[in-house]
């Protein structure tokens, strides 16, 4: 019943602002990737809530940063909105020398969380690593031998793999790429040891079988992919990430309530949300305070983690 009540305030909240002409949804991140796909779902609800044209617009480059600024140049109009992930609202601006074109700490505002996203450990499925253990147990009989593989320094996949080092005490190498998918083709070719990034973007590798899942980065985990979390062999790790939308400062609060309601309506949808589950990604709705707060966390916990291990821009 609450639940019920709830949709039906986002709703009526939702009903007090109604674009006039189609809406933009800008990702800073190529197509394929778990960004896009969310920005394509995200576009999805949009049109059908508010029966206009919804376009994606990938605007690559700079950790999404790029997109961010096209998107708080665009003005309060409410038609344009960013497809923001974790790594662009919290790790960008705690990185040290990273000249960003946008502050997203006061230009972007957050608006509506999608869905959250099982980080996972995966390896070569043709490789030596049958389990986390025995990985945990190469990387300490070879020190400086072992490598984990990132899509570029600052990145949510630098970062897990710093943690789990730090946590785990690994004296192992970090190999940055320009991206996730160079890093996957190099995992798979036996060029990097392991990857820690989120299930979406490795979902079809995991299934075709030429990756394997050796852990989960949280306890939460993933339904279609179930496996230990890295925390049984490293407590207290964990990682998560998510996918939301934000919007551009100011913007009426009639429209940022729309925007959060078509993505709440659309969430209710069983097709969409197993669009998500089945691409590696949890359905998980939470309005603008709610995402503030999970924003506010991350880059306290980032932060901290940046000036430990004294990471820098390139």
């Amino acid at each position: 019943m609450q639940k019920i009540l709830m949709l039906a305030a986002a709703l009526l909240l939702g009903a007090a602002w109604t674009p006039d002409r189609p809406v933009r949804v800008m990702v800073g991140f190529p197509a394929g990737g778990a960004g896009d796909l969310t920005a394509r779902l995200i576009a999805e609800m949009a049109a059908a809530r508010f029966g206009q044209q919804a376009v994606v617009e990938n605007r690559t480059g700079a950790n999404g940063m790029i997109a961010a600024e096209a998107v708080a140049r665009s003005g309060a109009d409410g038609l344009t909105v960013l497809q923001c992930p974790m790594g662009t609202m919290t790790i960008s601006p705690n990185l040290p020398g990273q000249r960003l074109p946008v502050d997203v700490t006061t230009e972007i505002v957050p608006v509506a969380n999608l869905a959250l996203s099982t980080y996972g450990l995966v390896v070569a499925a043709n490789g030596p690593y049958k389990d986390l253990a025995g990985l945990l147990a190469a990387a300490r009989a070879q020190p400086g031998k072992l490598t984990f593989a990132s899509a570029g320094i600052g990145s949510a996949q630098h970062l897990s793999g710093e943690l789990l080092k730090r946590m785990a005490n690994l004296d192992v190498v970090h190999v940055p790429y320009r991206g996730g998918a160079p890093a996957i083709i190099d995992l798979i070719g036996g060029r990097v040891d392991y990857f820690i990034t989120n299930l979406a973007d490795v979902s079809g590798q995991l299934r075709d079988g030429s990756l394997r899942l050796l852990a989960v980065a949280d306890d939460r985990g993933h339904p279609s992919f179930p496996s230990t979390p890295i925390s049984a062999l490293v407590p207290g790790f964990s990682i998560a990430g998510w996918f939301a939308v934000c919007a551009p400062r100011p913007k009426p609060g009639e429209a940022i309530a729309a925007w959060a309601a078509a993505l709440e309506v659309g969430l209710a949808s069983p097709t969409w949300r197993q669009r998500l589950l089945d691409n590696g990604l949890t359905p998980n709705f939470e309005g603008p305070d709610a995402l503030a707060s999970r924003i506010a966390a991350n880059r306290a916990q980032f932060k901290a983690l940046i000036d430990g291990a004294g990471i820098k821009a390139e």
